[in-house]
């Protein structure tokens, strides 16, 4: 997995898509999430797919579909730099051992200015209300199973 993960992001340097997760999935699927500041378009993912398709072809990787796609809303946050790019953002997180009988926290999400050069950054979650008796959830990036955005929608058009 690691070499297709290099293989893929070697494949889109010089754009300015970011390649956000590679996936093997059953029956031979290979998903590929790529984003970028602006929104993934569908001619994106077409050109990404034609690209990689030749570049799997040239490299022997296995595969019987190839399938490239966003992140969508809920996207999930992976490296230092996607916490920096999504700070003050309402994240959902998963913690690896629970605080309070939870492991999972939802909130604003707060990073320290030095998240990319520091060594082990102190983040924090401004928690809603009804999770913890504290405002506030003070975690590491080495205590996070997982993370991804958790956005409020509204499809009726109703304001909150």
């Amino acid at each position: 997995m690691a070499d297709i993960f290099a293989l893929t992001r070697e494949a889109l340097a010089g754009t300015d898509l970011e390649l956000v997760d590679v996936e093997r999935a059953p029956l031979g699927l290979l998903r590929i999430t790529i984003d970028r500041p602006d929104g993934v378009r569908i001619e994106d993912c077409e050109q990404v797919s034609k690209q990689l398709s030749r570049v799997f072809e040239v490299e022997n990787v296995d595969y019987k579909r190839l399938e490239v796609g966003s992140p969508g809303v809920d996207r999930p946050l992976k490296s230092r730099a996607d916490f920096a790019r999504y700070a003050g953002q309402r994240v959902e997180i998963r913690l690896r051992t629970a605080v309070g009988n939870r492991k999972v926290f939802v909130g604003l999400l707060r990073v320290p200015e030095d998240i990319l050069a520091a060594e082990s950054p102190a983040l924090s979650l401004d928690l809603e209300a009804g999770q913890s008796e504290e405002a506030a959830l003070g975690f590491t990036l080495d205590d996070i199973e997982r993370a991804k955005l958790n956005p409020i929608l509204d499809f009726k058009g109703k304001k909150r």
